[in-house]
């Protein structure tokens, strides 16, 4: 188990490390002795101008190598500490050049019998080496010309690269290269490899890491932050263990091992990571259930008058939602529910009961959704849902003219109006609610952490004792393993089944070389009465990404098909134009509707049939999706034409077979996250949220349980130990994941 403290550099082997060896194997005293050991909080701060401030306590760094530093996510010793390798190279070993695997990293040794700088096929350095074995040349392509002195014939030089055979046979093109003498001492441990930026080499780093492990913090920066128990019944290295093996491996180490994470210093370093999340989101639900809320308890008036009117019944699924939701509203604590539901689900119903739950104990609500169609649509199906039970509801966006915008803000102010629907407008400053009891966001990950905290604020200005419920409402499923992570802190809701009536669409995938017969299908569609949506990424000239505009191609159809009603939405077009156009084609008096993306989320028209998206390669599976259920709300069979150019990359290939193949979204979200990982995955919940820098979901969805169950037994029985290790890997990033 401690094999490796008999070639670990010194400042691997402080004193805590003594002390762990007659203790433990794997905690120093401290952690023995029960109590976390403190990591120093001290800090010198330099203020760079960016959103991060970098403070370094022991190190004597210059603004330049700060602000490279800076790039790379490193602000103080800590981050320098877990700046981990991305691979390693082995200069413990020497091979004979005659001898030495081709495929491979190898280190060899000679002296440079030869050197010249050849001119054809181009300029390089070309030098010629020599041992007992054999011959090998090494060339330099970039060049500088003292180094046409540094590899003078007669010196002995140590090369690391792979050999290929090339025009000169055994070859080696830039390999790291460094004058040595006879006989001198290979490397102990393999070399780390970091990720580096412009500016910043290897070396520098390097040293500055080593400068931080052989440095004053080393005892605080390598403390364990987990008990001896829990260490030991998980039967995990040390960190600080851990920390060694990865920045200086012993020669035996399997390379393989370290290079595909599995090396159990690497699963000690993911689950420290996972627990860190695990932790922070349970502390932040604990920390949530102890604040304030409204109680808003169901009394039945509104709701059941509400559901008499309808026209249809709610799904076993909706009243399933509804119920949880009510039970969370009706708690004195404030509620934090996902709302999760496929495209056509019927999310919008589930989120009016719950509003009127607030209403009806005189409380205001606010949805908020991210585009201005949207929460358009929405303010129109809900005045005529709300309306005849005397119920005002009113409407807030950036476009309103300033002397309607003022009424609607004094309504809200005074606690007239009792719901209120808007966009981002909703949470400016100077927006100020009577009583509100309850948020909804519409599309959750499309808004950004601040925006969705300085919504949620606005109950606070009112009530500055409690907070409002907040519902969050998406139409993009979120896998399992991102769910009990980055969504651990939220109580998540499913609507898993669709109301009646609803025909499932039929996707086909079209070369674009097959315009023509795409064309022809849209005019059928248009005569027998249907309605269409042509979807076209962008709304100018690319000539990069190649991609037809929205306004050529409604130039383009308006001359094929003269005798179609033809509209244009894109989003340069001032609100109202677009809240017209929408309504129009809704309204039947457009047959074939020209847009982009800004019809993407919640767009309901039940005649629309077809839909034909250009481009489709060059679209994520989340935006196809939610595009293909714009269609398929009607009672007809639908079809969504994806046209594509070729030839198409290996990912777009990918992304057009799962959308081809599946209709539920929740599997094409766990494929989507398997092709992307969480980082491009979860869009807006993340600006703010740490990615996970070392844990891959996909792969570590064991250790990731593992983190899960040491989290729960660190807050009920070591809440110290479970507050320190958080701080070590989050800091100061929490506020973020309480929103």
């Amino acid at each position: 188990m401690v094999h490796w403290l008999k070639w670990m550099p010194l400042w691997c082997c402080h004193d805590s490390i003594g002390k762990a060896v007659g203790k433990s194997a794997d905690t120093p005293e401290s952690v023995a002795s029960g109590e976390p050991t403190r990591i120093d909080d001290k800090t010198k701060i330099i203020d760079t101008g960016g959103t991060t401030a970098i403070s370094f306590v022991t190190l004597s760094i210059n603004q330049k190598v700060q602000e490279k530093l800076s790039r790379l996510g490193i602000c103080n010793e800590r981050d320098l500490v877990l700046h981990l390798p991305i691979r390693y190279e082995d200069e413990t070993h020497l091979f004979p050049i005659n001898h030495a695997p081709q495929g491979r990293t190898v280190q060899v040794e000679g002296v440079i019998v030869h050197n010249e700088v050849m001119l054809k096929p181009r300029r390089q350095l070309v030098c010629k080496i020599t041992d007992d074995s054999g011959t090998l040349c090494m060339r330099f392509l970039n060049f500088y010309g003292s180094q046409i002195k540094t590899y003078a014939v007669g010196k002995r030089v140590r090369l690391l690269g792979e050999i290929r055979h090339g025009f000169f046979g055994a070859e080696m093109i830039h390999p790291k290269c460094r004058i040595v003498q006879k006989g001198e001492p290979l490397a102990v441990a393999m070399t780390p490899v970091y990720s580096i930026t412009a500016g910043l080499p290897q070396k520098i780093l390097s040293k500055l890491i080593q400068q931080v492990l052989n440095g004053p913090l080393n005892a605080s920066l390598l403390a364990e932050t987990l008990p001896d128990k829990i260490v030991r019944k998980y039967q995990l290295p040390g960190f600080e263990q851990s920390i060694c093996i990865l920045h200086h491996p012993p020669p035996d180490t399997p390379v393989d091992l370290l290079e595909l994470r599995t090396h159990s210093a690497w699963q000690r370093i993911k689950i420290d990571e996972l627990l860190a999340q695990q932790l922070s989101m349970r502390m932040h639900y604990r920390e949530r259930r102890s604040r304030k809320a409204p109680n808003l308890p169901q009394k039945q008036t509104l709701c059941q008058t509400f559901q008499a009117q309808l026209a249809f019944s709610l799904t076993a699924a909706q009243r399933r939602v509804v119920a949880e939701i009510s039970r969370d509203l009706a708690s004195p604590h404030p509620m934090q529910r996902l709302l999760q539901g496929d495209v056509g689900s019927g999310k919008t119903i589930v989120a009016a009961m719950a509003a009127l739950q607030a209403i009806d104990n005189g409380y205001q609500v606010a949805i908020m959704a991210p585009t201005e169609i949207l929460a358009e649509q929405h303010f129109q199906k809900l005045s005529t849902w709300f309306e005849p039970l005397g119920i005002p509801v009113v409407w807030l966006s950036g476009g309103q003219r300033k002397k309607a915008k003022q009424m609607v803000l004094a309504t809200i102010e005074s606690g007239e109006a009792m719901l209120a629907v808007g966009t981002h407008a909703l949470f400016q400053e100077q927006v100020s609610f009577y009583q509100l009891g309850l948020t909804i966001v519409d599309e959750q990950h499309r808004f950004g952490v601040h925006q969705r905290l300085a919504l949620r604020t606005k109950g606070a200005q009112s009530q500055p004792d409690s907070m409002p419920h907040q519902l969050m409402m998406s139409a993009t499923p979120i896998p399992r393993t991102l769910s009990m992570s980055y969504f651990a802190d939220l109580d998540v809701s499913i609507i898993d089944e669709f109301p009646p009536g609803r025909s499932p669409v039929v996707t086909k995938l079209v070369a674009d070389s097959r315009r023509n017969e795409v064309v022809a299908r849209i005019q059928q569609a248009c005569h027998q009465g249907k309605q269409v949506y042509w979807v076209c990424p962008l709304i100018e000239e690319s000539e990069t990404l190649q991609l037809q505009t929205a306004m050529e191609t409604h130039e383009n159809l308006s001359r094929i098909f003269p005798d179609l009603k033809i509209g244009l939405v894109h989003g340069r077009l001032p609100a109202q134009e677009k809240t017209d156009m929408m309504l129009r084609f809704k309204q039947a008096e457009i047959q074939l509707l020209v847009a982009t993306t800004v019809i993407e989320v919640g767009v309901d028209v039940p005649n629309a049939s077809l839909m034909v998206i250009e481009n489709a390669e060059r679209m994520g599976l989340s935006q196809l999706h939610q595009l293909r259920g714009r269609v398929g709300r009607g009672a007809d069979a639908s079809v969504c034409i994806l046209m594509y150019q070729q030839p198409l990359s290996e990912i777009a290939r990918k992304r057009l077979k799962i959308i081809f193949e599946n209709n539920d979204g929740f599997e094409i979200a766990r494929q989507d996250l398997h092709l992307r990982g969480p980082g491009e995955f979860l869009g807006a919940r993340q600006s703010g949220i740490p990615m996970l820098r070392f844990a891959d979901l996909e792969k570590d969805g064991a250790l990731l349980t593992t983190a899960q169950s040491v989290a729960d037994e660190m807050l009920n029985d070591y809440p110290q130990w479970a507050q320190r290790h958080v701080q070590r890997w989050l800091d100061d990033k929490m506020e973020y994941l309480r929103v």
